[in-house]
């Protein structure tokens, strides 16, 4: 993220408002809501991570043990039974 100095993109007056609560501190200023990107879209890792869950459930429904997919998949035991069992539920709501 770029420094801007706020002199350069502020009206005077939101300036002098802006002054009168941050007093010289940096501030961050978020985009709009409707201007983010979410997590992971941009660089396609909500897709990688979908496709790996994919690939887990499928492999635990074929018979694969939750040991096997902690050791194929460098994930607690936690991880892979939460991946499993959402899968179930959202399959149960379906």
């Amino acid at each position: 993220m770029k420094y801007v100095n706020a002199k350069d993109v502020l009206p005077p007056e939101v300036l002098r408002e802006v002054q009168k609560y941050s007093g010289g501190a940096l501030i961050y200023v978020p985009k709009k809501e409707a201007d983010r990107i979410g997590w992971g879209q941009l660089n396609g890792a909500k897709a990688h991570v979908a496709g790996r869950n994919r690939s887990i459930i499928t492999a635990y429904h074929n018979g694969t043990s939750v040991i096997q997919l902690m050791k194929q998949h460098c994930l607690s035991e936690a991880s892979i039974r939460k991946i499993i069992y959402n899968k179930a539920s959202l399959d149960k709501e379906a």
